[in-house]
């Protein structure tokens, strides 16, 4: 029989979700309110983008992910950053501390210096490394919630395996791409982290039965074995006669 979890470990365990939803709806929340302010101040997003090679390019390394080309585009990248940042942030905590800053930066370093096009912007690559993480991950350690979640964000975002190859115009598949390396590449890194509690059964915590061998098959409890060798021909009694 498995033993149940105290009322004390689901408690902590609810309380670390909740806090992971907050977290990640905050974010999503920012990104919002930074595109309501572009839209407000008729900012150009893409002056906000990673362009490759280029000097003032670099800036979007850094703001690329926080801007979107209007607010359908930021619409589609919501809900999948707030199932997917969530998933990270609750079953990945520790991991989390690496993954988040990589597939923030990480992509964009690499459209920097590899890709092609004018200017990449949005936060997609962030979706898209996060739930390559979760995915590997969850077959790395046979997860079976993060494989769960990642297939949610793949069902909820539409064809997201088409999304890291060259075959829609105005899509940086590139940022995609990178992102989903960086997330595959860190499962493999980081799979010694945040190691799933091992489960006990009742049986694990019983004592094993002692074992009483008296030579005088009377069960006694001070009753010692003979351990000397036997000589040939001569029984236990009449050896130690």
């Amino acid at each position: 029989m498995q033993i149940e979890p105290t009322a004390a470990v689901i408690e902590r365990s609810r309380a670390n979700f909740r806090l992971a939803v907050r977290m990640a709806a905050s974010f999503v929340v920012v990104l919002w309110l930074i595109e309501w302010l572009i839209a407000a101040l008729d900012l150009r997003p893409e002056d906000f983008g990673v362009r490759p090679r280029q000097l003032v390019g670099l800036i979007g390394v850094v703001c690329a992910p926080l801007v979107h080309g209007d607010f359908a585009h930021l619409l589609s990248n919501s809900l999948p950053l707030i199932v997917a940042g969530t998933t990270m942030l609750y079953l990945y905590p520790r991991s989390s501390l690496r993954v988040l800053p990589a597939v923030y930066f990480g992509p964009g370093v690499a459209v920097w210096l590899f890709a092609a096009g004018s200017s990449h912007i949005g936060a997609s690559g962030i979706v898209y490394g996060l739930v390559a993480y979760i995915f590997v991950s969850g077959l790395i350690r046979r997860d079976r919630r993060a494989i769960a979640a990642s297939l949610l964000v793949a069902f909820m975002y539409g064809a997201l395996v088409w999304g890291v190859l060259p075959i829609r115009r105005g899509v940086s598949w590139e940022t995609h791409l990178a992102a989903v390396l960086i997330g595959i590449a860190l499962a493999f890194a980081l799979r010694r982290f945040d190691a799933s509690p091992k489960r006990r059964y009742s049986w694990e915590e019983e004592a094993p039965p002692v074992e009483h061998d008296p030579i005088d098959g009377g069960g006694g409890h001070g009753a010692v074995r003979d351990e000397r060798p036997r000589l040939p021909g001569v029984n236990v009694e009449q050896e130690i006669r």
